[in-house]
């Protein structure tokens, strides 16, 4: 039954990209990302209660007033960033710890950040517990980043903003990406992507129309 279900997700997911395929600039998502999607268990990262929807292509509550993403959002950011196998890359938003999941299954090691302790400590345990042992956490205010691994090859915000913070700007490598939602609380938000190239220019795109809870300790600051 799992199997068919993880099917119906993968299934789900590429109908979601041919769909919005103008928008986000490409007709597939990569193979790499695809078996992420595969191969991690999004049922163990839900609530029992919502074990029966784990495989849906929608967001799950996950308590604390947050959400455990859209599988297809939760694709299509791992997919913006590229990732390559020996890249360092830096999460904001733990959460359940499922998109933390997905991308260590890309890149040499993932940091992640969570606001709420009760979330940090259940994300990290439940990560350990099923084996994933290239990801460090810790519990803070995510839009510092975490300036004692900089630079990273690549960070995601799991959370809308209302800017892009600038320390996340400064500790992104060159020809490093960021990927953030970012707009009105509760309201419209864009996915966008921002770019670094080797000279340190910065590249800001939007890519789709989302909607996230908001970043939790955002301060008055803009790149």
């Amino acid at each position: 039954m799992k199997n068919r279900q993880i099917q119906r997700m993968l299934d789900d997911i590429e109908r979601e990209v041919r769909y919005t395929r103008k928008m986000i600039g490409r007709n597939a998502l990569d193979p790499k990302v695809m078996s992420a999607m595969e191969n991690v268990p999004r049922n163990e990262f839900v609530p029992k209660s919502y074990h029966d929807a784990a495989f849906d292509n929608g967001p799950l509550p996950i308590g604390h007033g947050q959400t455990i993403s859209q599988p297809y959002i939760v694709a299509l950011m791992t997919d913006l960033l590229e990732l390559d196998a020996d890249d360092v890359v830096l999460e904001i938003g733990t959460g359940s710890g499922y998109q933390t999941a997905i991308l260590s299954q890309l890149c040499k090691q993932v940091y992640t950040i969570e606001y709420v302790p009760a979330l940090a400590d259940i994300a990290k345990a439940r990560l350990e517990s099923l084996g994933y042992d290239n990801i460090t956490s810790m519990t803070g205010n995510g839009y510092d980043g975490w300036p004692e691994h900089a630079p990273y090859d690549g960070i995601i915000v799991t959370a809308a903003a209302t800017h892009i913070p600038k320390p996340l700007i400064e500790q992104l490598k060159p020809g490093g990406k960021l990927v953030i939602p970012v707009g009105r609380p509760h309201l419209y938000q864009e996915l966008t992507l921002v770019e670094k190239d080797v000279n340190g220019e910065i590249d800001i795109r939007e890519v789709l129309g989302v909607a996230f809870v908001p970043l939790q300790g955002e301060r008055d600051e803009y790149i």
